[in-house]
């Protein structure tokens, strides 16, 4: 199956933005407009695009469902995110347009939770790992959980997919978690997608190279700063 490179797309406010430790931070980059910038990529060559509603993960109320039904007009799948823990937040996005939404990590920490919310919304729902070391920590809010005995008993119910985010990289520019992805892929033959800190052609190529379930990667601020979309797919659909 081929590697999938997704474009992402941090949106507050109805703009663009980077989120960095301090927050989210505007981005000039496409007129900080989203639909111009997803445009932009599926021209390039994207097929699935990552909105990630960042007004949601920090406050909990969804902001961004207007972008979301916009650049699922394009003809691209979405895949939505941004702290989502519950069945109304799940539900607004599908009815959006989204084909994917990402569960944040939040509701892990209960089984039940997890196991209603999949039971729910099946194939439609991807499960969200926000590492931070050992621990899977969420970023909007909740307590932290030992990621490997969340796996565990993530592998006996019905996940279509991983998203796995190392958050102390998210914006970063310093390169993928190698490690973790690898981990995760070893312990699961449910596709996992990978996300945090990469910055152009040689980290995809080198989590690409992890093989096994990962099936793609989440690229976010190095395409903002100048890296060149369409020259990486096609790099990557070449001879390395």
């Amino acid at each position: 199956m081929r590697f999938e490179v997704i474009p992402a797309l941090d949106v507050s406010g109805g703009r663009l933005v980077r989120i960095s430790r301090s927050g989210p931070v505007p981005l000039e980059s496409f007129g900080g407009d989203p639909l111009t910038a997803a445009g932009s990529f599926v021209q390039a060559g994207a097929r699935r695009l990552h909105v990630v509603d960042v007004d949601l993960a920090l406050t909990g109320v969804a902001r961004a469902l207007a972008v979301v039904r916009a650049v699922a007009g394009l003809g691209v799948p979405v895949q939505a995110s941004g702290g989502v823990g519950s069945a109304p937040q799940v539900r607004a996005l599908l009815e959006a347009g989204a084909s994917w939404v990402v569960l944040g990590s939040g509701p892990l920490g209960s089984r039940r939770a997890t196991e209603d919310l999949l039971g729910d919304f099946g194939p439609d729902l991807l499960v969200g790992i926000e590492a931070d070391g050992a621990a899977i920590r969420p970023r909007g809010g909740g307590a932290s959980v030992p990621l490997l005995e969340a796996v565990a008993w993530l592998e006996e119910l019905d996940v279509p997919g991983y998203v796995f985010t190392q958050v102390g990289r998210v914006g970063g520019l310093g390169g993928p978690d190698l490690g973790g992805i690898r981990e995760l892929a070893s312990r699961t033959a449910r596709p996992v997608i990978a996300a945090g800190g990469i910055r152009g052609l040689d980290d995809l190529r080198a989590v690409a190279a992890i093989g096994g379930s990962v099936r793609g990667a989440i690229l976010g601020r190095a395409l903002y700063e100048g890296l060149d979309l369409r020259a990486v797919l096609s790099a990557l659909d070449g001879p390395p």
